[in-house]
Protein backbone atom coordinates (compact mmCIF):
# COMPACT_ATOMS: atom_id res chain seq x y z
CA UNK A 1 0.00 0.00 0.00
CA UNK A 2 1.39 3.29 -0.59
CA UNK A 3 1.74 5.74 1.82
CA UNK A 4 -0.71 8.56 2.24
CA UNK A 5 0.37 11.99 1.55
CA UNK A 6 -1.55 14.87 3.64
CA UNK A 7 -2.37 17.64 1.52
CA UNK A 8 -0.94 21.44 1.95
CA UNK A 9 -3.64 24.09 2.28
CA UNK A 10 -3.08 26.62 -0.82
CA UNK A 11 -3.47 29.79 2.24
CA UNK A 12 0.23 27.96 3.52
CA UNK A 13 1.78 28.07 0.15
CA UNK A 14 1.06 31.37 -0.48
CA UNK A 15 2.42 32.84 2.64
CA UNK A 16 5.43 30.73 2.51
CA UNK A 17 5.87 32.13 -1.18
CA UNK A 18 5.70 35.28 0.55
CA UNK A 19 8.02 35.17 3.23
CA UNK A 20 10.64 34.09 0.97
CA UNK A 21 9.80 36.80 -1.58
CA UNK A 22 10.23 39.21 1.22
CA UNK A 23 13.19 37.83 2.74
CA UNK A 24 14.63 38.10 -0.69
CA UNK A 25 13.75 41.72 -1.21
CA UNK A 26 15.37 42.55 1.75
CA UNK A 27 18.71 40.70 1.09
CA UNK A 28 18.15 42.80 -2.26
CA UNK A 29 17.63 45.90 0.09
CA UNK A 30 20.69 44.85 1.53
CA UNK A 31 23.19 44.88 -1.70
CA UNK A 32 21.56 47.34 -3.60
CA UNK A 33 21.52 50.60 -0.97
CA UNK A 34 24.86 49.32 0.56
CA UNK A 35 24.89 52.42 2.98
CA UNK A 36 23.28 53.23 6.56
CA UNK A 37 20.83 56.73 4.95
CA UNK A 38 18.41 56.02 2.38
CA UNK A 39 18.97 57.37 -1.08
CA UNK A 40 17.95 61.18 -1.48
CA UNK A 41 17.83 62.20 2.10
CA UNK A 42 18.15 65.93 2.76
CA UNK A 43 18.56 67.46 6.16
CA UNK A 44 18.31 71.68 5.37
CA UNK A 45 19.16 70.92 1.18
CA UNK A 46 22.27 68.77 2.25
CA UNK A 47 21.80 65.87 0.66
CA UNK A 48 23.37 62.82 2.91
CA UNK A 49 21.10 59.67 0.99
CA UNK A 50 24.15 56.40 0.46
CA UNK A 51 26.08 57.76 2.81
CA UNK A 52 26.70 56.10 6.53
CA UNK A 53 26.14 57.28 9.72
CA UNK A 54 29.53 59.05 10.41
CA UNK A 55 29.55 60.23 6.61
CA UNK A 56 26.52 62.31 7.42
CA UNK A 57 26.95 63.38 10.46
CA UNK A 58 30.95 64.60 8.97
CA UNK A 59 28.48 66.21 6.12
CA UNK A 60 25.86 67.98 8.05
CA UNK A 61 28.47 69.35 10.49
CA UNK A 62 29.87 71.13 7.57
CA UNK A 63 27.05 72.24 6.09
CA UNK A 64 25.39 72.92 9.55
CA UNK A 65 27.46 75.55 11.33
CA UNK A 66 26.84 78.17 9.59
CA UNK A 67 23.54 77.98 9.63
CA UNK A 68 23.36 77.59 13.54
CA UNK A 69 25.46 80.33 13.97
CA UNK A 70 23.41 82.91 12.14
CA UNK A 71 21.88 86.00 14.26
CA UNK A 72 18.27 85.59 14.55
CA UNK A 73 16.40 88.73 13.05
CA UNK A 74 12.86 89.22 15.50
CA UNK A 75 10.30 92.08 16.52
CA UNK A 76 8.53 92.84 19.21
CA UNK A 77 5.94 95.37 17.81
CA UNK A 78 7.15 97.25 15.29
CA UNK A 79 10.97 97.15 16.95
CA UNK A 80 13.29 94.60 15.66
CA UNK A 81 16.38 93.08 17.04
CA UNK A 82 18.32 90.16 17.00
CA UNK A 83 19.59 86.81 19.33
CA UNK A 84 22.54 85.27 18.96
CA UNK A 85 21.61 81.67 18.90
CA UNK A 86 24.57 79.90 20.94
CA UNK A 87 24.55 82.59 23.33
CA UNK A 88 20.20 82.07 23.44
CA UNK A 89 21.29 78.33 24.09
CA UNK A 90 20.01 77.08 20.54
CA UNK A 91 22.20 74.44 18.38
CA UNK A 92 21.53 71.53 15.72
CA UNK A 93 21.67 68.13 17.20
CA UNK A 94 24.01 66.61 14.39
CA UNK A 95 23.78 63.08 16.40
CA UNK A 96 20.28 62.92 16.63
CA UNK A 97 19.61 64.10 13.01
CA UNK A 98 21.22 61.57 11.89
CA UNK A 99 19.81 58.98 14.04
CA UNK A 100 16.05 60.02 12.56
CA UNK A 101 17.58 59.82 9.19
CA UNK A 102 19.27 56.39 9.51
CA UNK A 103 17.57 53.26 7.80
CA UNK A 104 19.34 50.29 9.40
CA UNK A 105 18.56 46.20 9.34
CA UNK A 106 16.33 46.18 12.01
CA UNK A 107 13.96 48.52 10.10
CA UNK A 108 13.50 45.90 7.09
CA UNK A 109 9.77 47.72 5.97
CA UNK A 110 11.93 50.92 5.49
CA UNK A 111 14.99 49.18 4.02
CA UNK A 112 12.57 46.70 1.65
CA UNK A 113 10.83 50.30 0.32
CA UNK A 114 14.10 52.02 -0.39
CA UNK A 115 14.00 49.46 -3.58
CA UNK A 116 11.11 51.34 -4.89
CA UNK A 117 11.34 54.98 -4.06
CA UNK A 118 13.83 57.62 -2.90
CA UNK A 119 13.89 59.55 0.50
CA UNK A 120 12.96 62.36 1.17
CA UNK A 121 13.50 66.26 3.29
CA UNK A 122 14.31 65.43 7.36
CA UNK A 123 13.81 68.31 9.58
CA UNK A 124 17.34 68.82 12.13
CA UNK A 125 16.83 68.06 15.60
CA UNK A 126 17.09 70.97 17.58
CA UNK A 127 18.78 71.51 21.54
CA UNK A 128 17.63 74.12 23.63
CA UNK A 129 19.30 75.36 26.74
CA UNK A 130 16.03 76.85 28.03
CA UNK A 131 17.76 78.65 30.79
CA UNK A 132 19.88 80.43 28.19
CA UNK A 133 16.82 80.56 25.67
CA UNK A 134 14.86 82.63 28.93
CA UNK A 135 17.79 84.79 29.48
CA UNK A 136 18.60 85.86 26.06
CA UNK A 137 14.46 87.01 25.51
CA UNK A 138 14.83 88.93 29.31
CA UNK A 139 17.77 90.96 27.58
CA UNK A 140 15.92 91.20 24.30
CA UNK A 141 12.85 92.52 26.28
CA UNK A 142 14.63 95.33 27.71
CA UNK A 143 15.65 96.69 24.31
CA UNK A 144 12.26 96.04 22.18
CA UNK A 145 9.78 96.14 24.67
CA UNK A 146 8.00 99.20 24.11
CA UNK A 147 5.58 101.61 26.36
CA UNK A 148 2.34 102.58 25.63
CA UNK A 149 2.65 106.30 24.50
CA UNK A 150 -1.04 108.34 24.93
CA UNK A 151 -1.75 111.18 22.09
CA UNK A 152 -0.48 114.32 23.95
CA UNK A 153 -1.02 117.90 23.19
CA UNK A 154 1.35 120.14 24.45
CA UNK A 155 2.30 123.72 24.20
CA UNK A 156 6.17 125.44 22.82
CA UNK A 157 6.30 128.96 22.63
CA UNK A 158 2.98 129.85 21.67
CA UNK A 159 3.33 126.74 19.77
CA UNK A 160 0.62 123.72 19.38
CA UNK A 161 2.76 120.68 19.67
CA UNK A 162 1.10 117.00 18.68
CA UNK A 163 1.91 113.76 20.02
CA UNK A 164 0.93 110.55 17.93
CA UNK A 165 -0.11 107.58 20.13
CA UNK A 166 1.23 104.34 20.27
CA UNK A 167 0.85 100.99 21.27
CA UNK A 168 2.64 99.26 23.85
CA UNK A 169 4.69 95.88 23.44
CA UNK A 170 5.77 93.79 26.24
CA UNK A 171 7.50 90.40 25.36
CA UNK A 172 5.82 87.28 26.22
CA UNK A 173 8.67 85.55 27.22
CA UNK A 174 7.05 82.38 27.89
CA UNK A 175 5.86 81.85 24.36
CA UNK A 176 8.67 83.40 23.36
CA UNK A 177 10.58 80.39 23.81
CA UNK A 178 8.99 77.79 21.36
CA UNK A 179 8.56 80.65 18.89
CA UNK A 180 12.24 81.62 18.59
CA UNK A 181 12.77 77.75 18.41
CA UNK A 182 10.89 77.40 15.33
CA UNK A 183 12.57 80.14 14.15
CA UNK A 184 15.52 78.78 14.45
CA UNK A 185 14.72 75.67 13.23
CA UNK A 186 13.20 76.78 9.98
CA UNK A 187 14.12 80.39 9.41
CA UNK A 188 16.87 82.13 6.49
CA UNK A 189 18.97 84.67 6.65
CA UNK A 190 15.95 87.12 5.04
CA UNK A 191 13.51 85.39 7.48
CA UNK A 192 11.98 88.34 10.84
CA UNK A 193 9.83 86.38 13.12
CA UNK A 194 7.71 87.87 15.01
CA UNK A 195 7.70 87.29 18.73
CA UNK A 196 4.74 86.79 20.93
CA UNK A 197 3.95 90.02 23.24
CA UNK A 198 1.45 91.64 25.53
CA UNK A 199 -0.54 94.42 23.29
CA UNK A 200 -1.30 97.93 25.57
CA UNK A 201 -4.03 100.46 23.48
CA UNK A 202 -3.17 103.79 24.10
CA UNK A 203 -5.81 105.28 26.34
CA UNK A 204 -5.86 108.79 24.16
CA UNK A 205 -6.13 107.86 20.59
CA UNK A 206 -5.24 110.47 17.50
CA UNK A 207 -9.10 111.04 17.27
CA UNK A 208 -9.24 112.66 20.98
CA UNK A 209 -5.72 114.46 19.80
CA UNK A 210 -7.20 115.93 16.84
CA UNK A 211 -10.36 117.08 18.87
CA UNK A 212 -8.27 119.00 21.76
CA UNK A 213 -6.06 120.75 19.25
CA UNK A 214 -9.42 121.91 17.12
CA UNK A 215 -11.45 122.84 19.86
CA UNK A 216 -9.27 123.85 22.72
CA UNK A 217 -5.46 123.77 21.90
CA UNK A 218 -5.18 125.87 18.67
CA UNK A 219 -8.02 129.07 19.96
CA UNK A 220 -6.06 128.90 23.52
CA UNK A 221 -2.60 130.25 21.39
CA UNK A 222 -4.58 131.86 19.26
CA UNK A 223 -4.07 135.90 21.04
CA UNK A 224 -3.08 137.34 24.55
CA UNK A 225 -5.91 137.37 26.67
CA UNK A 226 -6.23 140.02 29.40
CA UNK A 227 -6.99 140.69 33.35
CA UNK A 228 -8.81 143.45 35.24
CA UNK A 229 -8.10 143.34 38.64
CA UNK A 230 -8.00 145.81 41.62
CA UNK A 231 -8.32 148.91 38.94
CA UNK A 232 -5.26 147.53 37.28
CA UNK A 233 -5.32 146.04 33.76
CA UNK A 234 -2.50 143.51 32.18
CA UNK A 235 -2.08 141.17 29.03
CA UNK A 236 -1.07 137.62 29.42
CA UNK A 237 0.49 136.56 25.94
CA UNK A 238 0.11 132.92 24.38
CA UNK A 239 4.19 131.78 24.97
CA UNK A 240 3.33 132.84 28.83
CA UNK A 241 0.49 130.74 28.80
CA UNK A 242 1.00 127.93 27.01
CA UNK A 243 4.55 127.34 29.50
CA UNK A 244 1.69 126.64 32.72
CA UNK A 245 -0.50 125.03 30.24
CA UNK A 246 -0.98 121.16 30.30
CA UNK A 247 -3.64 118.78 28.69
CA UNK A 248 -4.15 115.66 30.88
CA UNK A 249 -6.34 112.82 30.12
CA UNK A 250 -9.39 112.27 32.25
CA UNK A 251 -10.51 108.45 33.32
CA UNK A 252 -12.40 108.57 29.81
CA UNK A 253 -8.47 109.39 27.83
CA UNK A 254 -10.33 112.70 27.08
CA UNK A 255 -8.09 115.54 27.08
CA UNK A 256 -8.61 118.00 29.78
CA UNK A 257 -6.80 121.26 30.06
CA UNK A 258 -5.43 122.84 33.49
CA UNK A 259 -3.20 125.93 34.20
CA UNK A 260 -0.94 126.03 37.03
CA UNK A 261 -1.82 129.49 38.58
CA UNK A 262 1.39 129.25 40.78
CA UNK A 263 3.43 129.12 37.66
CA UNK A 264 1.36 131.79 35.67
CA UNK A 265 1.70 133.87 38.70
CA UNK A 266 5.37 133.88 38.59
CA UNK A 267 5.99 135.37 35.33
CA UNK A 268 7.30 138.86 35.03
CA UNK A 269 4.79 140.00 33.04
CA UNK A 270 1.83 138.82 35.86
CA UNK A 271 4.09 138.91 39.08
CA UNK A 272 4.84 142.79 38.27
CA UNK A 273 1.07 144.13 38.01
CA UNK A 274 -0.49 141.47 40.98
CA UNK A 275 2.40 143.04 43.09
CA UNK A 276 0.73 146.51 42.74
CA UNK A 277 -2.74 145.34 43.55
CA UNK A 278 -1.58 142.16 46.44
CA UNK A 279 -0.37 142.93 49.98
CA UNK A 280 0.46 141.32 52.96
CA UNK A 281 -1.43 141.09 55.85
CA UNK A 282 0.38 142.20 58.80
CA UNK A 283 -0.46 141.55 62.51
CA UNK A 284 -0.25 144.17 65.02
CA UNK A 285 3.03 144.79 66.82
CA UNK A 286 3.28 144.27 70.34
CA UNK A 287 5.78 145.55 73.02
CA UNK A 288 5.95 145.21 76.64
CA UNK A 289 4.84 147.72 79.11
CA UNK A 290 6.60 146.13 82.08
CA UNK A 291 5.40 142.84 82.05
CA UNK A 292 2.22 143.69 80.79
CA UNK A 293 1.60 143.31 76.44
CA UNK A 294 0.75 146.77 75.01
CA UNK A 295 -0.36 147.75 70.69
CA UNK A 296 2.68 149.83 69.25
CA UNK A 297 1.25 149.49 65.92
CA UNK A 298 -2.00 148.40 64.58
CA UNK A 299 -2.89 145.52 61.99
CA UNK A 300 -3.34 146.23 58.54
CA UNK A 301 -5.54 143.80 56.16
CA UNK A 302 -3.90 142.60 53.44
CA UNK A 303 -5.21 141.66 49.63
CA UNK A 304 -4.72 138.12 47.90
CA UNK A 305 -5.29 136.67 44.90
CA UNK A 306 -4.75 132.76 44.84
CA UNK A 307 -3.43 130.50 42.03
CA UNK A 308 -6.95 129.09 42.16
CA UNK A 309 -8.43 132.09 41.55
CA UNK A 310 -6.06 133.46 38.58
CA UNK A 311 -6.24 130.06 36.82
CA UNK A 312 -10.02 129.91 37.12
CA UNK A 313 -10.26 133.45 35.47
CA UNK A 314 -7.70 133.12 32.62
CA UNK A 315 -8.74 129.20 31.87
CA UNK A 316 -12.34 130.22 30.40
CA UNK A 317 -10.99 132.84 28.75
CA UNK A 318 -8.82 130.79 26.24
CA UNK A 319 -11.49 129.74 24.24
CA UNK A 320 -13.18 132.93 23.42
CA UNK A 321 -12.40 135.20 20.78
CA UNK A 322 -11.70 139.24 20.05
CA UNK A 323 -13.08 141.30 23.42
CA UNK A 324 -14.38 138.27 25.02
CA UNK A 325 -10.44 137.40 25.95
CA UNK A 326 -10.88 140.21 28.83
CA UNK A 327 -11.97 138.86 32.21
CA UNK A 328 -11.58 140.14 35.87
CA UNK A 329 -9.66 137.89 38.62
CA UNK A 330 -11.17 138.41 42.34
CA UNK A 331 -9.12 140.06 44.94
CA UNK A 332 -9.36 138.27 48.61
CA UNK A 333 -9.26 141.00 51.34
CA UNK A 334 -6.86 138.84 54.27
CA UNK A 335 -7.34 139.65 57.92
CA UNK A 336 -4.50 139.55 60.22
CA UNK A 337 -4.37 137.28 63.00
CA UNK A 338 -3.65 139.70 65.68
CA UNK A 339 -5.29 142.67 66.16
CA UNK A 340 -5.63 145.39 68.90
CA UNK A 341 -9.25 144.11 69.65
CA UNK A 342 -8.32 140.62 69.63
CA UNK A 343 -4.53 140.86 71.19
CA UNK A 344 -6.24 140.15 74.96
CA UNK A 345 -8.79 137.43 73.57
CA UNK A 346 -6.04 135.18 72.34
CA UNK A 347 -4.25 135.75 75.82
CA UNK A 348 -1.41 137.78 74.57
CA UNK A 349 -1.21 139.90 78.02
CA UNK A 350 1.92 138.88 79.38
CA UNK A 351 5.43 138.29 79.39
CA UNK A 352 5.83 134.27 80.17
CA UNK A 353 9.58 134.54 79.05
CA UNK A 354 12.84 136.23 77.66
CA UNK A 355 16.30 135.41 77.14
CA UNK A 356 19.37 136.88 75.77
CA UNK A 357 22.68 135.12 74.31
CA UNK A 358 25.71 136.90 73.99
CA UNK A 359 28.25 136.01 71.14
CA UNK A 360 31.69 137.39 69.68
CA UNK A 361 31.11 139.91 67.01
CA UNK A 362 31.81 138.80 63.46
CA UNK A 363 30.12 139.37 59.49
CA UNK A 364 28.62 136.44 59.25
CA UNK A 365 27.19 135.89 62.45
CA UNK A 366 25.67 139.35 62.41
CA UNK A 367 24.31 138.59 59.33
CA UNK A 368 23.00 134.70 59.63
CA UNK A 369 21.92 135.31 63.34
CA UNK A 370 20.13 138.65 61.95
CA UNK A 371 18.20 136.79 59.31
CA UNK A 372 17.19 134.23 61.60
CA UNK A 373 15.57 136.74 64.32
CA UNK A 374 13.74 139.13 61.28
CA UNK A 375 11.80 135.73 60.20
CA UNK A 376 11.33 134.04 63.49
CA UNK A 377 9.85 137.25 64.84
CA UNK A 378 5.95 137.65 65.52
CA UNK A 379 5.82 134.02 65.19
CA UNK A 380 1.99 133.21 66.59
CA UNK A 381 1.67 129.82 67.98
CA UNK A 382 -1.87 128.75 68.84
CA UNK A 383 -3.05 126.71 71.78
CA UNK A 384 -2.03 123.03 70.94
CA UNK A 385 -0.35 124.04 67.96
CA UNK A 386 3.69 122.99 67.01
CA UNK A 387 6.31 125.21 66.25
CA UNK A 388 8.97 124.84 64.16
CA UNK A 389 12.70 126.12 63.73
CA UNK A 390 13.21 124.64 60.15
CA UNK A 391 9.74 125.54 59.12
CA UNK A 392 10.01 129.18 60.27
CA UNK A 393 13.66 129.74 58.92
CA UNK A 394 13.48 127.56 56.10
CA UNK A 395 16.92 126.24 54.95
CA UNK A 396 20.17 128.63 55.65
CA UNK A 397 20.67 129.31 51.83
CA UNK A 398 21.66 132.49 49.76
CA UNK A 399 18.96 132.88 48.31
CA UNK A 400 17.48 133.33 51.88
CA UNK A 401 19.72 135.15 52.99
CA UNK A 402 21.95 133.27 54.74
CA UNK A 403 26.08 133.70 54.32
CA UNK A 404 29.12 131.19 54.82
CA UNK A 405 29.88 131.07 58.50
CA UNK A 406 31.45 128.16 61.15
CA UNK A 407 29.27 125.40 62.57
CA UNK A 408 29.84 122.09 63.84
CA UNK A 409 29.88 119.09 61.51
CA UNK A 410 31.53 115.71 62.51
CA UNK A 411 32.47 117.05 65.91
CA UNK A 412 34.86 120.36 64.70
CA UNK A 413 34.17 123.23 63.56
CA UNK A 414 33.92 124.19 59.95
CA UNK A 415 32.54 126.26 57.54
CA UNK A 416 29.04 126.21 55.85
CA UNK A 417 25.89 128.13 55.22
CA UNK A 418 23.99 129.28 57.73
CA UNK A 419 27.09 129.38 60.90
CA UNK A 420 26.53 130.71 63.50
CA UNK A 421 22.47 130.46 63.57
CA UNK A 422 22.48 128.14 66.54
CA UNK A 423 22.88 131.34 69.07
CA UNK A 424 19.34 131.61 67.97
CA UNK A 425 18.18 127.79 68.13
CA UNK A 426 19.87 127.98 71.84
CA UNK A 427 18.10 131.11 72.35
CA UNK A 428 14.28 129.63 71.43
CA UNK A 429 15.22 126.89 73.28
CA UNK A 430 15.58 128.76 76.65
CA UNK A 431 12.77 131.08 75.93
CA UNK A 432 10.99 127.62 75.26
CA UNK A 433 12.57 126.49 78.79
CA UNK A 434 11.46 129.42 80.78
CA UNK A 435 7.75 130.00 79.60
CA UNK A 436 6.99 126.34 80.38
CA UNK A 437 5.76 125.03 77.27
CA UNK A 438 6.40 121.75 75.71
CA UNK A 439 9.44 120.55 74.09
CA UNK A 440 8.83 118.24 70.76
CA UNK A 441 12.32 118.05 69.10
CA UNK A 442 15.76 119.07 70.31
CA UNK A 443 19.26 118.67 70.24
CA UNK A 444 22.40 119.40 71.48
CA UNK A 445 25.49 120.07 70.23
CA UNK A 446 28.01 117.24 69.73
CA UNK A 447 30.61 119.02 72.09
CA UNK A 448 30.24 122.15 74.84
CA UNK A 449 30.02 125.86 73.41
CA UNK A 450 31.37 127.83 76.91
CA UNK A 451 29.11 131.06 76.15
CA UNK A 452 25.87 128.61 76.25
CA UNK A 453 24.31 127.01 79.75
CA UNK A 454 25.36 123.43 80.25
CA UNK A 455 22.81 120.87 79.19
CA UNK A 456 20.33 124.17 77.94
CA UNK A 457 21.09 124.38 74.57
CA UNK A 458 20.26 123.87 71.15
CA UNK A 459 21.71 123.17 67.59
CA UNK A 460 19.57 123.19 64.36
CA UNK A 461 20.46 120.84 60.69
CA UNK A 462 18.04 121.74 57.60
CA UNK A 463 16.77 118.11 56.95
CA UNK A 464 17.90 115.92 60.06
CA UNK A 465 17.36 117.92 63.57
CA UNK A 466 15.05 120.56 64.22
CA UNK A 467 14.13 122.46 67.17
CA UNK A 468 9.80 121.80 67.90
CA UNK A 469 7.80 122.69 70.71
CA UNK A 470 4.00 122.61 71.63
CA UNK A 471 2.12 125.19 73.35
CA UNK A 472 0.16 124.03 75.94
CA UNK A 473 0.01 127.10 78.03
CA UNK A 474 -3.41 126.87 77.43
CA UNK A 475 -3.36 130.56 75.39
CA UNK A 476 -1.83 132.07 72.16
CA UNK A 477 1.62 132.41 71.98
CA UNK A 478 3.66 135.31 70.60
CA UNK A 479 7.28 135.43 69.91
CA UNK A 480 9.39 138.26 69.80
CA UNK A 481 12.83 137.88 68.29
CA UNK A 482 15.74 140.56 68.05
CA UNK A 483 19.53 140.82 67.39
CA UNK A 484 22.04 142.88 67.59
CA UNK A 485 25.86 142.95 65.94
CA UNK A 486 26.64 140.92 69.74
CA UNK A 487 23.38 139.62 71.01
CA UNK A 488 19.84 137.94 70.31
CA UNK A 489 17.15 137.96 72.60
CA UNK A 490 13.98 135.57 72.32
CA UNK A 491 10.81 136.80 74.04
CA UNK A 492 7.52 134.49 74.47
CA UNK A 493 4.27 137.01 75.10
CA UNK A 494 0.96 135.08 76.26
CA UNK A 495 -0.56 133.87 79.43
CA UNK A 496 1.63 131.87 81.95
CA UNK A 497 0.68 128.65 82.99
CA UNK A 498 3.44 128.64 86.18
CA UNK A 499 3.94 131.27 88.53
CA UNK A 500 7.63 131.14 88.23
CA UNK A 501 9.81 128.17 86.41
CA UNK A 502 13.22 128.04 87.66
CA UNK A 503 16.13 125.79 86.51
CA UNK A 504 18.54 123.69 88.61
CA UNK A 505 22.14 121.91 87.24
CA UNK A 506 23.58 119.12 88.27
CA UNK A 507 27.37 118.44 88.65
CA UNK A 508 29.18 116.75 85.29
CA UNK A 509 29.99 113.25 85.14
CA UNK A 510 32.00 110.74 83.16
CA UNK A 511 34.58 113.49 82.20
CA UNK A 512 36.67 112.77 79.28
CA UNK A 513 39.77 114.20 78.13
CA UNK A 514 40.29 115.63 74.51
CA UNK A 515 42.78 114.29 72.06
CA UNK A 516 45.01 116.25 69.59
CA UNK A 517 44.73 116.42 66.27
CA UNK A 518 45.91 118.04 62.51
CA UNK A 519 43.63 118.67 60.15
CA UNK A 520 44.03 119.59 56.01
CA UNK A 521 41.06 120.17 55.05
CA UNK A 522 40.30 123.16 53.36
CA UNK A 523 37.57 124.73 55.49
CA UNK A 524 39.16 123.41 58.75
CA UNK A 525 38.67 126.00 61.38
CA UNK A 526 41.27 125.84 64.46
CA UNK A 527 39.97 124.70 67.73
CA UNK A 528 40.90 124.77 71.37
CA UNK A 529 40.24 121.71 73.71
CA UNK A 530 37.50 120.92 75.85
CA UNK A 531 36.80 117.81 78.20
CA UNK A 532 33.78 115.98 77.61
CA UNK A 533 31.15 115.42 79.75
CA UNK A 534 27.39 114.33 80.65
CA UNK A 535 25.38 116.88 82.42
CA UNK A 536 21.68 116.89 83.90
CA UNK A 537 19.74 120.09 84.34
CA UNK A 538 16.25 120.21 85.85
CA UNK A 539 13.49 122.78 84.77
CA UNK A 540 11.11 123.36 87.76
CA UNK A 541 7.98 124.72 88.33
CA UNK A 542 6.81 127.07 90.80
CA UNK A 543 2.98 127.47 91.42
CA UNK A 544 1.06 129.20 94.45
CA UNK A 545 4.75 129.27 96.17
CA UNK A 546 5.57 125.48 96.00
CA UNK A 547 7.33 122.86 93.79
CA UNK A 548 4.22 121.45 91.89
CA UNK A 549 6.70 119.71 89.04
CA UNK A 550 10.14 118.65 87.97
CA UNK A 551 11.54 118.03 84.75
CA UNK A 552 15.10 116.94 83.83
CA UNK A 553 17.18 117.69 80.55
CA UNK A 554 19.91 115.03 80.27
CA UNK A 555 23.20 116.34 77.83
CA UNK A 556 25.95 113.94 76.73
CA UNK A 557 28.90 115.93 75.48
CA UNK A 558 32.01 114.80 73.56
CA UNK A 559 35.00 115.84 74.06
CA UNK A 560 36.39 118.96 72.04
CA UNK A 561 39.63 117.83 70.28
CA UNK A 562 42.46 119.87 69.93
CA UNK A 563 42.36 120.69 66.03
CA UNK A 564 45.56 122.36 64.20
CA UNK A 565 44.89 123.48 60.59
CA UNK A 566 48.29 122.76 58.47
CA UNK A 567 48.57 122.59 54.58
CA UNK A 568 49.07 119.75 52.94
CA UNK A 569 52.47 120.70 52.18
CA UNK A 570 53.47 121.53 55.41
CA UNK A 571 52.03 118.39 56.85
CA UNK A 572 53.67 116.13 54.81
CA UNK A 573 57.08 117.95 55.55
CA UNK A 574 56.49 117.38 59.10
CA UNK A 575 56.18 113.61 58.70
CA UNK A 576 58.48 111.79 61.14
CA UNK A 577 59.84 109.79 57.84
CA UNK A 578 60.62 113.26 55.80
CA UNK A 579 63.17 114.46 58.40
Amino acid sequence: MRPRIASVPPLALAGGALTVGLGGLYLAGLLVLGGEIEAGTTVRGVDIGGLSRAEAVRKLDDHLAAAGSRELVVRVGDRAGTVDPRRAGLAFDIERTVDRAARTASDPVGLVGGLFRSGGAIEPVVRLDEGKTRAALGKLAKTLDQPVHDGAVTFEDGRVEQAAPHRGYALDVDAAVDTLRTSFLRGTGDTVTALPAHMTEPKVEAAEVRRAVREFARPAMSAPVTLTTGGSRFTISPAVVGENLTMRPDDSGRLVPKLDGKGLRSAPEVAGPLADVTATAEDARLRLDGEKVVVADDARPGAQITDEALSGAVLPLLTETGAARTGEVAVRRVQPEVTRENAARLGLTEKMSSFTVNFEPAAYRTKNIGRAAELINGSLVMPDETWSFNRTVGRRTEANGFVEGVMILDDQFTKAAGGGVSAVATTVFNAMYFAGVKPVEYGAHSFYIERYPEGREATVAWGSLDLRFTNDSGKALYIQAEATDTSVTVTFLGTRKYDEITSVKGPRTDVKPPAKKVSTDEKCVPQTPLDGFDVTVERVFHDDGKVVRREPFRTHYTPRDEITCETPEKADDDRPDKR
